[in-house]
């Protein structure tokens, strides 16, 4: 099974396609209309593509910093209701999701499945997308989508949107065929930015003021009670040290946090009014300055990551995410303040500073009293793109394997009134490309392990933040699609983090119980960017795949007959069914004793030869076919199979010819070229079953017509003209009587009609096999295929043929 992806990263090619698409229906702007300052990043066309049952698509998009929207357009061949969506199983439900920073899995775990909406987007033939609040939805495929996402509703960075033909246990599960309807899309996806970068918006008609960040001594009203000896202070201010809002009217700033830090703090000071307040006495308590905050976007009343009044108090947040954040003031009740009186001139003024609070390199925490460590990437000899492990770059450990003891890298001082609660962190970064491998952390000891691992994606976690988290068998992160645990245990700490985003990420160790002696316990850590999770639990090969631009590779898990999951960790077919299956596949193919047999006693030695091979290869084929075993490769076993099988059925119709041995030679050769063709180009494919009917019918009224034009050479017609037709009509009329007694004695009809009986059950056989009942009709699909040979072989009637026309 084969999954791909597409060009760009994955949230640029939506959008570009759901631009484009939108332009078709009439629903797009020009792009250089007036107060419009955008211009396009990128455009992007996917071509029509086939998806088959189980197969799927990666698209990546990738947006800058500067981008304003991101269109996409899709349409596809797919056309199901509301009532058909839900009426079709998992395995053939095609849906599409969108996830940010990583491929989605919508089936890896079976609390996804629930989080899927599966409901149409639009009962219109296309539907329109306003919002997009969750980076990890999936949606039903529609006919026509379209989608325009701006750069208020999401972050930049790297965006997926996968096409799944089938989701479920069995997707990655190893089929004996694979049936099922395909469906085709194509797309356009366009990634539109703003030509200057202090604007900002859908249309980039809003300023964003860039807060200038330079060190700072700090200042203790800031930073309160915290030593400010042990940290480093960045200020950023604004360019401009005053400004001034009206009643409702927004302010944006945008600052970085370049690194690693413990704290933002974002502070409103010299509020004033910019007119004097007749009624006022000056205490301007009642004027507030509501803060949005929102890191890679801009935030809004109804869509931020922090809020506060920064005119009573800073906005703290701790362990702020590193990248880029926004910042929207929005001063209120101006006109309370001033008694109710309104007047458009009379605006709140204020100065805007944040501090960005750092611990020296190596530390972290409040008091900058934890040990923090950066992971240096180490690459596996031999091993797939990206795949390696992590050492923590000290002089405290030197470890030539993937795992290091943790004892000297511990923290050995706590914070506070909190003895046993000390933190240990880690910082990693997952390069770009590598979002397709997951992350695997281990922790093993002899003893039971006092410890809980936090993980976070850009920043450091904590008890409040994290991402992913790990405290024992009862409370971690399980629940999450994106989390697997691994046989932890008391003395095992083992999960993965399944398709890791690209870029910096925490891990953070909390330390409970310091006071017991189990601080000195030897404890091994290992943290490795691994492929397939669990080795594909021994059930499967694990397998590399490439989006659509080939900027991110991916692994999945090609499983066995038996298991399926995105792990291979599910067992679909128990032993005893895998037994039974084995048995029906591969015993039925024993009724090719009959037919090569009765030719044996024929002394049909060709046909003998034919029928024996053919049950012979077709029982190794689906031995190995059924993962039993494998005298040769699948793909020989599978060519000799559909081979013999052809040359066994159209063998039979030329021995129904009674022609010498060389002109059966000759149509042998022939046949036996064409059916090597059909077997090693598409052997599968349904219309080889009418192939193979008509050249054995072909071969069959060749051999009649050779027979005929040998013992029949002097017979024809008179050419003259002949007054007497009733003599003529008479002659003919005895041919045809003649001709029709020399067929009835020729065959016995009863074997023919039995023949083309059981050819009809093995055409119903064919046509109700599917992915989970294969074994079951194929095995009447043999036996009816060999019974076809032997009805029509015992139809021949083996003494001196009658002459085909009456004398």
């Amino acid at each position: 099974m084969a999954f791909h992806s597409i060009l760009c990263s994955p949230f640029n090619l939506i959008l570009t396609i759901f631009v484009l698409f939108s332009c078709c229906f009439g629903l797009c702007y020009t792009y250089n209309q007036p107060g419009y300052n955008t211009f396009t990043v990128s455009s992007f066309s996917y071509p029509q593509t086939t998806l088959r049952p189980f197969d799927l698509r990666y698209i990546r998009v990738d947006l800058p910093l500067w981008f304003s929207s991101l269109s996409i357009s899709l349409s596809s061949d797919v056309d199901l209701d509301a009532a058909s969506l839900r009426k079709t199983p998992e395995s053939a439900l095609p849906i599409i999701c969108f996830r940010g920073g990583s491929p989605p899995l919508p089936e890896v775990s079976n609390t996804s499945l629930k989080d899927l909406v599966l409901v149409p987007i639009s009962n219109y033939s296309f539907g329109v997308i306003q919002a997009f609040p969750n980076v990890e939805q999936c949606f039903p495929m529609q006919k026509n989508i379209t989608m325009k996402l701006t750069n208020e509703q999401i972050s930049p960075g790297a965006w997926y949107f996968g096409l799944f033909n089938g989701i479920g246990r069995t997707r990655t599960q190893s089929k004996m065929i694979v049936r099922g309807p395909a469906y085709a899309f194509s797309a356009n996806i366009t990634v539109e930015g703003c030509t200057t970068p202090t604007m900002w918006g859908q249309y980039c008609n809003q300023t964003v003021d860039t807060l200038s960040c330079v060190p700072s001594a700090g200042n203790i009203s800031v930073a309160k009670s915290y030593n400010q000896t042990s940290k480093n202070v960045v200020s950023c201010k604004n360019s401009l040290e005053t400004s001034c809002l009206g009643d409702g009217e927004q302010k944006l700033y945008s600052l970085e946090v370049m690194g690693v830090a413990e704290e933002l703090t974002i502070m409103a000071m010299n509020i004033r009014l910019n007119v004097m307040a007749t009624n006022n006495s000056g205490n301007f308590i009642g004027v507030n300055l509501t803060c949005f905050v929102r890191h890679g976007a801009i935030p809004s009343a109804a869509l931020h990551d922090y809020s506060g009044n920064i005119s009573k108090a800073p906005l703290s947040i701790r362990s702020p995410k590193v990248g880029r954040w926004y910042i929207a003031i929005l001063p209120v009740n101006i006109s309370k303040e001033l008694g109710g009186t309104q007047n458009s001139n009379t605006k709140v003024c204020y100065s805007m500073e944040s501090q960005v609070l750092e611990c020296p390199i190596g530390k972290a925490g409040s008091n900058c009293t934890w040990e923090r460590f950066v992971l240096q990437t180490i690459l596996r000899r031999g091993s797939s793109p990206f795949e390696s492990y992590y050492l923590p770059v000290s002089e405290k450990v030197f470890s030539k394997s993937a795992n290091f003891p943790l004892e000297p890298l511990l923290s050995n001082s706590s914070y506070g009134e909190k003895p046993d609660d000390i933190w240990t962190y880690f910082l990693s970064e997952i390069p770009r490309g590598a979002a397709g491998g997951n992350i695997h952390i281990q922790l093993t000891s002899d003893t039971e392990i006092n410890y809980e691992v936090y993980a976070r994606f850009g920043g450091l976690p904590s008890i409040d933040i994290w991402d992913y988290f790990y405290a024992n068998s009862t409370r971690s992160s399980d629940g999450s699609m994106f989390f697997m645990m691994n046989n932890s245990s008391k003395e095992k700490v083992d999960f993965y983090i399944l398709y890791a985003r690209e870029g910096i990420w925490g891990f953070g160790l909390r330390h409970l119980n310091t006071s017991s002696s189990a601080s000195k316990d030897v404890i091994i850590m290992s943290i490795s960017l691994e492929r397939c999770p669990k080795s594909c639990s021994s059930h499967g090969d694990c397998k590399l795949g490439f989006d659509a631009s080939g900027l991110t590779s991916y692994s999945f898990c090609a499983c066995d007959r038996r298991h399926g999951g995105f792990d291979c960790g599910i067992e679909i077919v128990s032993h005893q069914g895998h037994i039974w299956q084995s048995f029906c596949l591969i015993a039925s193919n024993a009724a090719a004793v009959l037919p090569a047999f009765w030719a044996l006693r024929q002394k049909a030695l060709a046909e003998w030869v034919v029928y024996t091979a053919s049950g012979i290869f077709s029982g190794l084929y689906h031995s190995c076919d059924v993962g039993t075993w494998c005298l040769l490769t699948f793909n020989v076993l599978q060519f000799m199979d559909f081979w013999l099988s052809f040359m066994a059925v159209v063998s039979t119709f030329v021995y129904l010819a009674t022609i010498d041995e060389v002109f059966k030679r000759a149509i042998h050769t022939a046949v036996a070229i064409l059916t090597a063709l059909m077997a090693v180009t598409k052997a599968t494919r349904s219309s080889n079953i009418i192939i193979v009917i008509a050249i054995g019918a072909l071969g069959l009224l060749i051999g009649w017509l050779i027979e005929l034009l040998t013992k029949y050479r002097s017979f024809s017609f008179s050419i003259g003209f002949d007054f007497h037709m009733l003599d003529r009509w008479q002659t003919l009329k005895v041919w045809v009587q003649n001709l029709i007694k020399t067929l009835f004695r020729r065959f016995r009809w009863m074997f023919v009609l039995a023949g083309f009986t059981t050819l009809a059950f093995a055409a119903i056989s064919w046509k109700l096999e599917t992915s989970e009942s294969y074994w079951i009709w194929h095995r009447y699909n043999n036996v009816n295929r060999i019974s076809l040979s032997l009805s029509l072989s015992l139809s021949h009637v083996v003494h001196k043929m009658f002459a085909v026309c009456g004398t």
